[in-house]
């Protein structure tokens, strides 16, 4: 029977699991790719601006507590997809856009 690979294999490359660090780096990757992809509709930029602005948070969190390369890698591309997503739905309205006049 062939060994099959647990997914957070990658991010625990010294053999040892960790929980709070593979989960902000998922979740992190999780919010950069939410608001990446509904920045591409200017009517979305609600979503975008605040799922970009919570990615940005986490992945900085993310990245003082990382243990691992891998952890840093995954927590790195979704605070990139984070800071693209928030930027441009801040370029399209912003987090309150509508709301103060």
């Amino acid at each position: 029977m062939a060994h099959i690979a647990h997914p957070l294999t990658y991010l625990n490359t010294d053999g040892r699991p960790h929980p709070r660090e593979n989960t902000l780096a998922v979740l992190t990757l999780f919010l950069g790719l939410v608001a990446a992809v509904s920045s591409i509709s200017p009517g979305l930029h609600l979503v975008s601006s605040w799922f970009g602005l919570a990615g940005i948070a986490t992945g900085g969190w993310a990245q003082m507590i990382s243990a691992t390369p891998g952890q840093r890698f995954v927590s790195i591309i979704g605070l990139g997809a984070a800071a693209v997503g928030f930027y441009l739905g801040v370029a399209y309205g912003g987090p309150f856009g509508g709301w103060l006049g």
